[in-house]
């Protein structure tokens, strides 16, 4: 994690940036006389702001932004309203989960619109908030989106133009087909098995449980990423209980003292969430100790107990999207794959109209969202290379597409820079090479099954002038071809076949 590269230290950045925010929302909470607990829903509303807007562009962010009352707000009031009915809190929490998933299917703004709305109904049961309250937490979060809208486009503007998150992939078909659909479903089933199961185990935080097996469907599609989530956040989760322990405990709900850890734990959520979900967690779990800290809760008895529902969530999470609905990692790996050959296709297609001349072809914003697919292919095959994993062909084939496609995305990056060059254009070799590369995509990405009718004597069209020092255009292209022709290999045959090495 602290190797991790961070390109002009935009995380670093950013949770900087999401520490003055969440300090900002809470300072504002304080100074309008709001109380404790509306503080600290104040601090969550901005870190949430903070965190699940995602937007594409700055605009596009402020909009997400604005909108988060109309998910929260209503929640809020439904949440309160009915603390002291638990049978009907409990039907609507697990609507929430539902409607939070679902929404998801309309990108970056769902999914935010979807979280926030959770949280804010998580966030009444963790402060027991009742409907007299319910003024003061409308004033808590308009002030954190106040503040945390202030910090982002005002004080700090750190964006300007992002590739947008890749949404997950449709699986073919309507109706339960698709992934949103299922994952809504699935949710909504592991919530309700943890709430009941959560509510055995304390009838007063339950609703970790709930929380476990949201933020574990959080950015997963498949049943493999699913699973492999709950395993590091039950990891992150015990490693956090143990500094809750050590550094926690002893603070006793002292108010700098606290401050100042839940801010190091509010850099840590946003430094660590890109590179790695259990240091994330260990952060989340001793921000949330802390916060019990504050309320005068705080026990090791309760750390062991929301270790306990977390490991609830955990197997419900598990067993839902085993038996209900399930999303098989290899069709997950094949929606993933598929989208990035098709965003390699259109970078190459810009590519051959920039170099026969017509300056409005860009390649590059479609090399930029292939390169964000790609971390989503790594995401999903991450459960295949995953330590724990005992079929050793697959895990040598999802290293194998991994590193293909990354040579791809190599050579796409390359091309973009030679396209980008306006004495490249007019050059009769370069387009005709185009050409092949676009027919070796087409054909990689031909039907629903991802068999690839590429020859491997394609990689040998390429006329060998491609190899010269002076052809690097030429060159990209026939390193690119070479391993589109490869992975016709991994990409064409079952993947319970062994790996034949080329």
């Amino acid at each position: 994690m602290f190797v991790a590269p961070d390109p002009g230290y935009l995380r670093l950045r950013t949770s900087l940036r999401a520490v003055l925010g969440v300090c900002l929302a809470v300072a504002a909470a304080q100074a309008a006389g709001l109380s404790l607990v509306a503080s600290i829903v104040a601090g969550l509303a901005a870190l949430l702001a903070l965190f699940t807007v995602t937007d594409a562009s700055v605009r596009a962010q402020a909009v997400t932004t604005a909108l988060l009352p109309a998910a929260g707000f209503p929640v809020l009031a439904l949440a309160t309203t009915l603390h002291g009915l638990p049978q009907l809190r409990d039907a609507a929490f697990v609507l929430v989960v539902f409607c939070g998933v679902y929404a998801r299917r309309w990108g970056p703004r769902g999914h935010a619109l979807g979280i926030f709305a959770f949280m804010n109904f998580f966030s009444t049961q963790f402060l027991h908030a009742v409907p007299a309250q319910l003024p003061e937490l409308y004033a808590a979060v308009v002030l954190a989106l106040v503040a945390s809208g202030a910090t982002r486009f005002v004080l700090w503007p750190i964006e300007r133009r992002v590739p947008p998150p890749a949404a997950p992939p449709a699986l073919p078909g309507t109706g339960l087909a698709r992934a949103t659909t299922r994952q809504a479903v699935q949710a909504s089933a592991a919530s309700a098995v943890a709430l009941v199961a959560g509510q055995f185990l304390s009838d007063e935080r339950w609703y970790w449980a709930v929380g476990t097996v949201w933020w574990i469907f959080v950015n997963t599609t498949s049943r493999g990423e699913t699973l492999v989530r709950g395993f590091r956040r039950i990891l992150g989760t015990v490693v956090g209980i143990v500094f809750g322990v050590l550094v926690a405990i002893p603070l006793h709900g002292a108010p700098g003292p606290t401050a100042v850890l839940v801010a190091v734990c509010v850099f840590g959520i946003f430094y660590t969430a890109a590179v790695s979900y259990s240091w994330m967690m260990l952060a989340v779990t001793v921000m949330a100790s802390a916060l019990y800290g504050l309320l005068g809760v705080l026990d090791a008895g309760l750390l062991v107990l929301r270790l306990a529902e977390t490991g609830v969530g955990a197997v419900c999470a598990a067993l839902a999207v085993a038996l209900v609905l399930p999303i098989t990692t290899h069709a997950t790996n094949h929606a993933w794959i598929q989208r990035a050959l098709h965003s390699m296709h259109a970078a190459t297609a810009e590519a051959i109209a920039r170099l026969a001349g017509d300056r409005e072809g860009d390649p590059a914003p479609h090399a930029a969202e292939l390169e964000q697919l790609l971390v989503r292919v790594r995401m999903a095959l991450a459960p295949l290379l995953h330590p724990l994993n005992p079929f050793r062909a697959r895990k040598a084939r999802a290293r194998h597409v991994i590193a293909l496609l990354d040579d791809c995305a190599r050579e796409v990056r390359g091309l973009v820079a030679v396209a980008a060059d306006p004495s490249a254009a007019h050059d009769a070799r370069l387009a005709a090479a185009c050409w092949r590369v676009e027919e070796a995509v087409e054909a990689l990405t031909a039907d629903e099954l991802g068999c690839c009718r590429v020859d491997d004597s394609a990689s040998t069209a390429v006329p060998q002038t491609a190899q010269g020092i002076g052809e690097p255009a030429l060159a990209h292209l026939h390193g690119l071809e070479k391993a589109l022709a490869a992975l016709a290999t991994p990409l064409k045959s079952s993947p319970r076949d062994p790996m034949v090495s080329a």
